[in-house]
């Protein structure tokens, strides 16, 4: 399978995760829905800072794509629509555009499983944070391993970005972070 073609497979399976509703369109509303989801199966407040943090990401994620796509934020998009929009500001601006894009709400993420407060994931709260994004189908150790460049035994925000980054390139195949 091409990049290009591992690229656009793995948009549209960000789209289904998105598309809470099962709509066939995602909104700014899938995203706050996904991420109350993902607070909810750490079994977090919601008016606790990690919970704010993660639940003001997501949106906040929503919005910084369809700002630069120069589209409203209200707007619904078809699966069609978010794999051109998440292309050209994501995809296409390499590790600047995931950085720009994913790099809050990964924080969030890291904030939210890091129950030793020490910045970063280690190999149970990674398997934690795969649970709470419906993923734990996926080999955590393997996927862990993978992730783990520097091999410290942690995973830092970095690691985490460029993971997904890679993935959704088409150069990392296990799936990953339901980011």
């Amino acid at each position: 399978m091409s990049n290009k073609t591992a690229q656009a497979e793995r948009l549209r399976q960000r789209f289904a995760l998105y598309d809470t509703d099962g709509d066939g369109r995602i909104e700014r509303g899938d995203l706050e829905a996904e991420a109350r989801r993902i607070v909810e199966a750490f079994g977090e407040e919601e008016n606790s800072p990690k919970a704010q943090a993660l639940l003001q990401a997501y949106p906040h994620m929503w919005d910084h794509m369809m700002r630069q796509a120069g589209r409203d934020a209200g707007e619904a998009l078809t699966v069609e629509q978010f794999v051109e929009i998440a292309d050209a500001q994501v995809l296409s601006q390499g590790a600047v555009g995931f950085s720009a894009v994913l790099r809050p709400s990964i924080r969030a993420m890291v904030d939210l499983c890091d129950v030793d407060g020490d910045g970063q994931v280690d190999p149970q709260e990674f398997r934690k944070w795969l649970g709470a994004i419906g993923s734990d189908r996926i080999d955590a150790d393997e996927a862990f391993r993978r992730v783990d460049t520097d091999g410290n035994g942690r995973l830092s925000v970095d690691e985490l970005v460029a993971a997904v980054g890679k993935y959704h390139a088409g150069e990392l195949d296990a799936p990953l972070l339901g980011v």
